[in-house]
C-alpha cells in the first residue's frame, strides 16, 4: 500500500515546521503580505497546518465549501495565488523533500486554486 504524502513528508511535526517557514516568506513578500495585515497569524498558522495536513492525506478534513467560504472575502487574485504557490514550493525545496513529494504537494495545492481565487 502506498503511503500518503502526509506520511511521506513526516506527518504533523514536519508540516508544522514547513508552514512556519512558509509564512515567514509570505510576510516578507511585498505582493502577498498585505493579504495578512489584519490576520491573527497564530490562529492562521494553526489552521493552515491542519489544512496542509488534510491536503496531503492527513487526519484533518476541510470541505471545498469551507475553503471557498474562508477565502471569499479576501479577493485572492491569480497573481497572488501564484506567489503563494511559488513561496510554498521554495519552502518545500529548502526542506529537501523528495522531488516526487514536492510535485505531489504542488499538484494538490494547485487543485484548490478554483476555490481560493476570486473569479
Amino acid at each position: 500500500m502506498r503511503r500518503s504524502l502526509y506520511e511521506s513528508v513526516g506527518g504533523f511535526g514536519t508540516i508544522s515546521k514547513l508552514v512556519l517557514s512558509f509564512y515567514g516568506k509570505v510576510l516578507e513578500s511585498e505582493r502577498v503580505a498585505p493579504y495578512f495585515a489584519d490576520v491573527d497569524m497564530k490562529h492562521l498558522i494553526d489552521h493552515q497546518t491542519k489544512f496542509i495536513c488534510s491536503l496531503l492525506g492527513g487526519p484533518a478534513s476541510f470541505s471545498d465549501d469551507q475553503i471557498r467560504h474562508a477565502h471569499r472575502a479576501i479577493k485572492v487574485t491569480d497573481d497572488a495565488f501564484d506567489e503563494i504557490a511559488d513561496l510554498f514550493l521554495e519552502t518545500l525545496n529548502e526542506a529537501k523533500l523528495q522531488a516526487a513529494d514536492v510535485d505531489g504537494i504542488a499538484k494538490a495545492f494547485e487543485s484548490k486554486r478554483h476555490l481560493i481565487v476570486l473569479r
